[in-house]
């Protein structure tokens, strides 16, 4: 999708970022920045925490493997579900589209494929996921910014910079919000 969301409960947010909301309580969620690789009101959603480097690379948590440049991708949490597991994605971002692409459940072979393509490879540990109809109501009461995936995800300096240089990248209401601080009882 190419607009900003308007209308979340009707339209797949699928390929969008959702930004977690300054008032978001969930600590595995406080100011992520959710690529939603798949969604839909009746099954749920899917997505990767972009935002969250576990200063470690993929060779640290598979060092009895030959992966080759595989090793020195960087591992992200990738959100609460299943964090016993490592994931591979590729993010690329298709200028003619304007859209971000995130192949998901890549294999060792197909994301050495994607690093030699020059797209961005990412180790996941863990996963965010909805059931149907959750991620609705997470909009509903306000918990989520939504908003088209943009470039910045894969150029912004510091991974843990990204919600806030989003945010900024928004409009001005947006930036007031980038500005605030993490305990909102200290403004």
């Amino acid at each position: 999708m190419n607009s900003e969301h308007t209308n979340e409960s009707s339209s797949s947010l699928s390929g969008s970022l959702l930004l977690a909301s300054p008032a978001m309580r969930d600590s595995n969620f406080a100011r992520s920045v959710v690529f939603m690789a798949a969604h839909n009101a009746k099954d749920g959603a899917f997505g990767y925490i972009l935002n969250r480097p576990l200063e470690q690379c993929v060779a640290d948590l598979l060092p009895d493997q030959d992966l080759g440049p595989l090793g020195e991708v960087p591992v992200f949490m990738g959100g609460p579900v299943s964090t016993d597991k490592l994931a591979f994605a590729a993010l690329h971002w298709n200028k003619r589209r304007r859209t971000l692409r995130c192949q998901t459940h890549l294999s060792v072979t197909d994301a050495l494929h994607a690093l030699s393509l020059g797209h961005d490879v990412r180790g996941f540990v863990g996963y965010s996921g909805w059931s149907g109809g959750q991620l609705e109501s997470e909009l509903e009461v306000r918990s989520w910014i939504t908003t088209t995936a943009r470039p910045l995800v894969l150029t912004v300096e510091k991974p843990t910079q990204m919600w806030s240089a989003i945010l900024k990248d928004m409009g001005p209401v947006y930036q007031v919000m980038a500005g605030m601080p993490e305990d909102v009882s200290l403004n």
